[in-house]
């Protein structure tokens, strides 16, 4: 079955949305709004449909060719955007915010001012590829059990792609049994690899690949996880810092993302704040240096301890735990920061900053549809002041927002 599609705008995801003929909704990978598509492969649902692109028959005004072989070549399902030119793909992660925050946060606002990055390739630092037998790249759009063999990979920051382009030669030293292989770069232009095994069996060869990796000068740390059991690293340190706890995958943005959501709070000295989902402690020691007092809850042992060993430690107050578990136990803030994961807050976190709203509550999101939840549930205390995007993933439907919220 095929049929002919207006593509009129992109969906949370990355795929262009239509209408069939009989008025369901259609949503085409790789299709760009203003495209009129033949499309293929429909699959129907009683309100919506998926199909994939046949043939371009009218090209939108931004549709440009993908510069990276692998999006077209092996439908590679690692970027949603490429096939759109930067101005495009821009307005497109705003809309995206907007939307969410109409439909599902029942907010009456405009798209918000987007934060552009200043590279558009070369800028991740940290890469996820999946792995099957000696098989290693990306999964296929649309086809999760698929893995296409990753030649290079053009949003990898350049010292990873050297890391990659040398432990590809040398894939048979990896485990059989390895599931996932990630490449990262520290802040200090460590190169890391980790990889994660679905059985229990120890990693014999990981001296050997070690040792190759130096003979080509890219050495690195590797890391071994197998299943059920905690990563630890086989070569090159011992220490579990910093491969093993979050950081942004862009720096340089994720920088520019914490300064705006400080500086958002306002004058904050003399105040009392709260940081939830705190991370390595960056976002705590800039409201300390701003003369908060500050009580930070972050569930990872080994972030808090690096937060601990790079400080301060003077007018701050550290807890390892869910911040779901340790709201209720927190002195009564003047103002809150979150930057949860992409799952957004749970319900009793919303529920306790809707009991007892701080002055100013500034949250940093990774994800459009859960942060437009929850300010529908913080709605009733708090309303939102301020809204701004921040072009954190390039070539991707990703997109990062700080919300300001202010008590009613």
């Amino acid at each position: 079955m095929s049929a002919a599609v207006r593509i009129r705008a992109i969906a949370a995801g990355g795929d262009g949305v239509g209408e069939l003929a009989d008025g369901r909704t259609v949503f085409i990978p790789r299709s760009a709004p203003g495209d009129l598509v033949e499309v293929r492969d429909l699959t129907l649902a009683k309100r919506f449909a998926r199909g994939r692109i046949a043939r371009v028959l009218e090209p939108a005004a931004d549709r440009v060719p993908a510069p990276c072989p692998h999006y077209d070549g092996d439908d590679c399902g690692g970027c949603q955007l490429q096939h759109l030119n930067v101005g495009a793909q821009r307005a497109a992660r705003a809309r995206l915010v907007a939307d969410a925050l109409r439909r599902i946060g029942r907010l009456e606002t405009a798209e918000p001012p987007l934060e552009p990055s200043e590279v558009e390739w070369g800028y991740r630092a940290k890469v996820s590829l999946a792995a099957k037998g000696r098989r290693i790249g990306f999964h296929r759009v649309g086809r999760p059990n698929e893995v296409f063999d990753l030649d290079r990979c053009m949003v990898m920051r350049p010292e990873l792609g050297e890391l990659w382009s040398a432990l590809r030669a040398h894939r048979t030293l990896l485990p059989r049994n390895a599931t996932h292989i990630v490449l990262r770069v520290d802040r200090e232009s460590g190169r890391h690899v980790i990889v994660r095994g679905n059985t229990a069996e120890v990693w014999t060869r990981a001296h050997e690949l070690g040792d190759a990796l130096i003979r080509e000068r890219v050495p690195a740390v590797l890391w071994w996880e197998p299943a059920g059991g905690a990563p630890r690293a086989v070569f090159g340190s011992r220490q579990a810092y910093p491969a093993m706890v979050f950081e942004q995958v862009h720096p340089a943005m994720g920088d520019r993302v914490r300064a705006h959501a400080v500086a958002a709070m306002g004058a904050i000295s003399g105040l009392h704040c709260w940081d939830l989902y705190a991370g390595i402690g960056e976002t705590t020691r800039a409201l300390a240096e701003r003369g908060a007092t500050v009580e930070s809850v972050e569930v990872d042992r080994r972030a808090v301890a690096v937060a601990e060993e790079r400080g301060p430690a003077a007018s701050v107050t550290r807890l390892i735990a869910r911040v779901e578990d340790a709201i209720g136990r927190l002195s009564r803030p003047d103002a809150v920061i979150v930057n949860p994961p992409r799952t957004g807050l749970a319900e009793a976190v919303t529920g306790h900053l809707t009991v007892q709203p701080p002055g100013c509550l500034v949250y940093v999101s990774c994800d459009p549809a859960t942060l437009g939840r929850d300010l529908a549930r913080l709605s009733p205390t708090l309303r939102v002041s301020d809204v701004r995007a921040f072009d954190l993933f390039p070539q991707t439907a990703h997109v990062e927002t700080v919300v300001r919220l202010e008590r009613r």
